[in-house]
């Protein structure tokens, strides 16, 4: 009966797998399809890849999205590592309740009420003030920030609080400035959350549709709306072209990292390993009498 069970929650969690991946791996075969039907299989061609590279709107939506999104996750590590340090270290001060819960809005609320919300915004801005003039790279810049900066700051404040006070204040008890304790012992300490924000920020703003329709102008479209507007007219097998490198990177991206890591550890382990034979040589040492 065990051994049932045991067959049986394997062969579910091989069916989700299935689920899960039959549709992305559909992807890459059928971008390698000589037929215009995206459905229908041929025989093998790379004239899809080719035609990509000719496109000029997708290559124009692929360079905006990459430039949104490096912008993006440059400005909510920035935004986001400064209020995680507030939330981690001024955990009561006045108003620090509706500072919690702005930060942790962007969170909980729908994407279309907070698209909707910066819309009017910036239309009355631009109505009183005469600014932006237009909707454009500023104002998807602005909302894909309002939209990352709370990731990145849950981020840094987890690792804050799980940090070793007594650094810090070793430091201050030694005549070390607050910005000397920062940039010396706090920073190196948080730049694995750091990172980890930047790359989700840089994630959530390739992927983002929702604020992008809303904030978007006729010239700076992403390459997610324009992926959505050919997909209305059709399915492309250009599309599938477009996911399969799409694929290809962030499986090279999590390759090299995994790869890093394991790096990493094992360079850890060594360096212990002969930290320990350094120490018991030395311990036998003092320990053997003298001659």
């Amino acid at each position: 009966m065990k051994h049932l069970r045991r067959h049986l929650g394997s062969g579910f969690l091989a069916l989700v797998f299935l689920f899960f991946y039959l549709p992305i791996l559909s992807v890459v075969v059928y971008s390698f399809n000589e037929s215009v039907i995206a459905s229908q299989w041929t025989h093998f061609s790379l004239k899809w890849y080719a035609k990509l590279l000719g496109d000029s709107e997708i290559l124009d939506a692929c360079r905006t999205s990459l430039e949104l999104a490096l912008a993006t996750a440059c400005s909510s590590v920035v935004i986001g590592a400064w209020i995680g340090y507030v939330l981690a270290n001024y955990r009561r001060f006045w108003g620090s309740t509706l500072f919690v819960a702005m930060v942790n809005a962007p969170l909980v609320l729908p994407e279309v009420i907070s698209g909707i919300s910066l819309l009017l915004l910036f239309v009355s801005l631009e109505q009183t003030l005469g600014w932006p003039q237009g909707r454009g790279m500023a104002t998807m810049w602005i909302g894909h920030t309002m939209l990352c900066v709370s990731y990145v700051a849950i981020t840094v404040q987890a690792r804050l609080s799980a940090m070793d006070k007594s650094l810090t204040e070793a430091a201050r008890d030694l005549g070390a400035p607050p910005l000397r304790v920062f940039f010396d012992i706090t920073l190196p300490l948080i730049a694995p959350s750091l990172l980890a924000g930047w790359v989700l920020s840089l994630t959530i703003s390739l992927d983002d549709v929702i604020m992008s329709a809303f904030l978007s102008g006729p010239e700076t479209t992403t390459l997610p709306l324009a992926l959505l507007s050919r997909m209305r007219l059709g399915l492309n097998p250009e599309i599938n072209a477009i996911g399969t490198l799409i694929i290809a990177v962030v499986t090279l991206g999590v390759v090299a990292n995994s790869y890093y890591l394991m790096k990493r550890e094992q360079r850890q382990a060594r360096h212990l390993r002969m930290a320990v034979l350094n120490t018991s040589s030395e311990g036998r040492v003092a320990q053997s009498p003298p001659t």
